[in-house]
């Protein structure tokens, strides 16, 4: 039988066909979208400050695109799609990819989670630009899919990274409780064996870091020396460099070659690291009435990423849950019957 004239082409998208919608019949586009990413993720595995590093904005700000992009090559190869379907199929390959480094153990579940926001919106815009080429070319061109999937690897190697300037951030949190000063003090100085149910609706906790067990102070030759032990062998020291009892402590931090044990935590977030550390602690303790006294905790951190405008936001909301939770386990602590007020304040 001869092919009639007018008929598609085999690899013709044909105008006449039904428009797929999520959830898919085929699974192919978003497949080959997600590998595309893991393939990049495995190339970029580089240490920090070399090019090929997955810290590297290259990576970062173009891996998220071509995935994006390459998923809906794939689809547009077999029927044109909507404006929604390029949208949801960027992000949903995105995080197939970011889900599949996880199980090949490239990548940690807080950094995964973490990221995950970002790569979704950069992975739909990378699929609206290749849908919208497709629509202006009437056809699905290799050279714009080759040119989005090889677009990180030129940009890391071209591109030297730049010079981050880092974020300096302060996070301050407060609540008046039912307590004297002495015994808020005792409890800040003496945390022992800590419940996870005390802590673990901090949002740090719920992605993966492990939970802190407890935190005794020593007075040493040098002064006030605090141990904090952490899940999964994670230990390190807070130094006293200015106290005055019953009423302030400045805590800084000090970690040793083993406070992190491999595996204990993500690199990209380990405290001290090359991105992100804590700078100092603060708590002071005011009295406002009799039996009654606020307790106030302020922490000065560091975010050096090439994408501070977003990492900055993340430590933001992390740290201020983090100390709105650790408030709450002094007051219980304490015995406090209620927490009359809670005020919060926030300044960077």
């Amino acid at each position: 039988m001869n092919r009639r004239d007018d008929a598609p082409a085999p690899d013709q998208p044909s105008a006449s066909a039904p428009a797929k919608r999520l959830p898919f019949s085929n699974w192919l586009p978003l497949l080959a979208g997600a590998l595309c990413g893991v393939a990049l993720r495995l190339l970029f595995r580089g240490s920090a400050g070399f090019p090929y590093s997955a810290m590297h904005p290259a990576f970062i700000g173009f891996a998220p695109l071509a995935v994006g992009a390459v998923t809906v090559y794939v689809a547009e190869r077999s029927a044109r799609r909507s404006w929604g379907y390029y949208l949801f199929a960027g992000m949903l390959a995105n995080v197939l990819f970011v889900m599949a480094t996880m199980a090949i153990l490239i990548e940690g579940l807080v950094c995964a989670i973490l990221i995950l926001p970002l790569f979704a919106v950069y992975g739909a815009l990378g699929a609206a630009l290749m849908g919208a080429i497709c629509r202006a070319a009437n056809w699905p061109k290799r050279p714009a899919v080759y040119s989005f999937a090889a677009l990180p690897l030129l940009l890391a190697l071209t591109t030297p990274q730049q010079a981050v300037e880092p974020y300096l951030g302060a996070i301050e949190r407060s609540v008046v409780v039912d307590a004297d000063a002495p015994a808020i003090w005792r409890q800040l100085h003496d945390t022992r064996a800590i419940a996870p149910a005390e802590v673990d609706q901090a949002w740090m906790y719920r992605i993966g870091v492990p939970l802190p067990l407890s935190g005794t102070t020593t007075i040493t030759p040098a002064g006030l020396v605090r141990e904090v032990r952490m899940g999964k062998g994670i230990h390190f020291s807070q130094v006293a460099t200015q106290w005055q009892e019953n009423r302030y402590v400045r805590w800084t931090y000090r970690f040793g070659p083993d406070s992190f044990p491999p595996g204990a935590l993500d690199d990209h977030v380990t405290i001290g690291g090359q991105y992100f550390d804590i700078i100092d602690t603060e708590y002071l303790i005011t009295p406002v009435r009799p039996g009654a006294s606020r307790l106030t905790i302020r922490m000065h951190y560091r975010v050096s990423t090439q994408f501070n405008w977003y990492a900055r936001h993340l430590a933001n909301g992390l740290v201020g849950n983090f100390e709105e939770v650790i408030l709450g386990l002094y007051a219980k602590r304490s015995n406090w019957p209620s927490a009359v007020g809670a005020h919060r304040d926030h300044a960077s």
